[in-house]
């Protein structure tokens, strides 16, 4: 990744959590970000606060018309060398209420494929100019979790999505496109802020840092930390029949 003081970035779902760390470590390595979410008080005061947030956007990913307001920011900045997507909710969901499942999947997957395919189709038609796409997927991605069986899922769709793109820029011989794909465990963040028992919390700064350090490294995958990359590693190699038996993140 070029190293100027002109690197540009936007930042979705940057109002809170990761995302707006990432923000904040983005901005004291000097970039230009531009940021966007749902909520546009939250938004301008971030704008406010971060002399290197230079522009920001009202979006919501579930709706039709959040790729034409992703370009409408990009053009308004004049340009990006990375698009950090960081939207998405998630819910320990036993009972399988039908809208927090439904919710989940209109967010993690549906809206994470509105948005990643229009970002990849703007660097595709700039073959001069290297692009970044980074995507918070998590270690949810490597088995199905019972208690949140729509969070697991769509993440688990959100890696195997980002393996597609890093192949599709091959096969269209898109190499100045980079795709990154971010497995953080739990963090410290309103997302897991339930009342649920989450262990080995990470703090979120420290996963911002490390997130922005690999992707400036061009790391296609980054797992946050080495504590998860181990239990990682030892998930994959349970099969199935005792996989379904473990009463694994209950409450």
């Amino acid at each position: 990744m070029k190293q100027t003081e002109q690197r540009k970035a936007i930042v979705m779902g940057a109002t809170s959590g990761i995302g707006l760390e990432v923000v904040k470590v983005l901005a004291s390595k000097g970039w230009q970000v531009g940021i966007a979410g749902r909520r546009d008080d939250v938004l301008q005061r971030i704008m406010a606060q971060v002399p290197q947030v230079v522009a920001a956007q009202s979006i919501d990913i579930t709706r039709d018309d959040a790729p034409q307001l992703l370009q409408q920011l990009i053009d308004r900045m004049g340009g990006i060398d990375l698009y950090f997507h960081s939207s998405g909710i998630g819910y320990q969901n036993p009972d399988l209420d039908a809208d927090k499942e439904l919710r989940t999947v209109e967010t993690n997957a549906v809206g994470f494929t509105r948005m990643v395919d229009a970002v990849f189709s703007y660097f595709a038609q700039q073959p001069e100019h290297e692009g970044h796409i980074a995507v918070i997927s998590s270690i949810a991605r490597t088995k199905g979790l019972g208690a949140a069986p729509a969070y697991s899922a769509t993440k688990r769709y959100v890696s195997h999505y980002l393996e597609c793109l890093s192949q599709l820029r091959a096969i269209r011989h898109l190499r100045h496109i980079h795709i990154h794909d971010i497995r953080p465990g739990f963090v410290r963040t309103p997302l897991i802020a339930d009342g649920n028992h989450y262990p080995m919390q990470l703090d979120p700064e420290r996963v911002a840092q490390s997130i922005v350090q690999g992707i400036e490294r061009n790391r296609p995958v980054i797992t946050v930390d080495w504590r998860y990359r181990l239990l990682v590693a030892g998930w994959t190699l349970l099969p199935r029949w005792l996989w379904v038996r473990l009463p694994v993140a209950t409450q």
